[in-house]
């Protein structure tokens, strides 16, 4: 090996070694309060005989963590998005450590560099799991082992990758059919001066309109692409979506809208939606339930929107849903990541599916409380949620930059 190919080798192995170990930094705005299991616990609220720990931070490099997954056993995909510039974002992997003194960390993996705005992180029915960058889908098988090389494979392409609303969600149903979030342009259909476009919204125009919810036929044995279709239209930006997996509403697609930004507390509300082919949501005329958006007052027409199956919190925020798995505390639920700033917002929590197997009623709290509390806490940004193998919430921060688990409260004191 030559010197230059020695240098490059040891920079590589240098900077694998800097997210491995951990440096002399804590996660922002947290100041630990003892001991969760073998983590450091957070003053995070959380059910009566809970605690939240804290399994990785900017120590372990990460910049913006938007979604996690546990791909196999005690494997944990993570999406740090890095920030809003292109090309800034990473696939990393987590492994739990089991062993050393209390409080342990995970430790970090780089899987994939230079990722453009990613977002979505699903398994497929292949086995795979699929990626959403701003301008595309791909997939990759899953590495036999930690921190293996990744065989990326491109699903779809092409997809608009500009304006305010970039970021690609996805949801697989139960039938195989992957749905994907097109966000819109802009936050209400208009330019950066707040003009408004002219009618009907540029959005919502041509046959690949923004502001939609699009649908992917993969088929044969290599899930090849079929068709790429619109599925909903009128919804401003579903980062919030998932298929509902059983139960009487099997295969049911429900989107979670971040709506328009009134500088109002309490206004517009946010919106969840049970999805239905070729039907429109109303953005931006409409907002809540279907009532004429600002700006939009003398347009008719929302009566023939589709309502909302619910109604939340004006500015909650719902930045990911998933339904909880069986078997675990979470079974028979949506639960969902609200990232707001305003009161309601900052806190996951969970809807009971009723017998229609739809959600509804009040929420359950499984993180809430999370409001500022200085020396102790920042306020929380919860932006990603799963469960794992073993029945555990975990929870993703990006502002933050934070990793956190719900966990079994073994009675540790608590350093006052």
């Amino acid at each position: 090996m030559n010197t230059s190919a020695i240098r490059s080798a040891l920079a590589a192995l240098a900077f694998g070694c800097a997210l491995l170990l951990p440096v002399a930094v804590q996660a922002r705005g947290y100041t630990p309060q003892g001991l969760c299991g073998v983590y450091a616990r957070l003053d995070i609220g959380s059910p009566a005989g809970t605690c939240v720990a804290l399994l990785a931070d900017e120590a372990q490099g990460l910049r913006a963590p938007r979604r996690i997954l546990e791909v196999a056993p005690g494997r944990y995909w993570v999406v740090d998005m890095g920030s809003w510039e292109p090309r800034r974002g990473r696939l990393l992997e987590m492994v739990l450590p089991t062993e050393g003194p209390a409080p342990r960390r995970a430790r970090l993996s780089v899987l994939a560099e230079q990722l453009d705005r990613p977002l979505g992180l699903v398994a497929g029915p292949d086995g795979k799991i699929y990626v959403g960058e701003s301008g595309a889908v791909w997939r990759t098988p899953i590495p036999s082992s930690p921190g293996g090389a990744l065989q990326r494979e491109t699903v779809i392409d092409g997809l608009p990758g500009d304006g305010t609303h970039p970021l690609k969600e996805l949801a697989f149903g139960p039938d195989g059919r992957l749905y994907v979030n097109v966000g819109s342009d802009s936050d209400a259909c208009r330019d950066a001066s707040s003009k408004q476009y002219p009618l009907p919204c540029p959005d919502l125009a041509g046959p690949k309109p923004r502001a939609a919810v699009y649908e992917a036929v993969l088929a044969g044995p290599d899930h090849k692409l079929q068709s790429f279709k619109p599925f909903a239209t009128g919804l401003r930006n579903s980062v919030a979506l998932t298929v509902l997996p059983d139960g009487p509403a099997r295969g049911t697609v429900l989107q979670g809208e971040n709506s328009i930004d009134y500088e109002d507390v309490g206004q517009p509300p946010e919106e969840l939606n049970r999805l239905q082919a070729g039907r429109d949501y109303g953005w931006p005329y409409c907002v809540g339930n279907r009532q004429p958006a600002r700006g939009y007052e003398n347009r008719p027409g929302c009566k023939a929107t589709e309502a909302p199956l619910m109604l939340w919190p004006a500015h909650a925020a719902p930045l990911q849903m998933i339904t909880g798995p069986a078997g675990s505390r979470f079974a028979g639920q949506l639960l969902v990541a609200w990232r707001g700033h305003q009161p309601p917002g900052h806190r996951v929590v969970g809807y009971r599916l009723d017998a229609r197997g739809l959600p509804s009623g009040k929420p359950v709290e499984w993180l809430a409380g999370w409001s500022p509390k200085p020396g102790v806490r920042p306020m929380g940004r919860p932006t990603g949620i799963t469960v794992d193998r073993q029945g555990r919430l975990l929870a993703v921060e990006d502002f933050n930059r934070t990793i956190l688990m719900l966990l079994p409260d073994t009675g540790a004191a608590l350093q006052k």
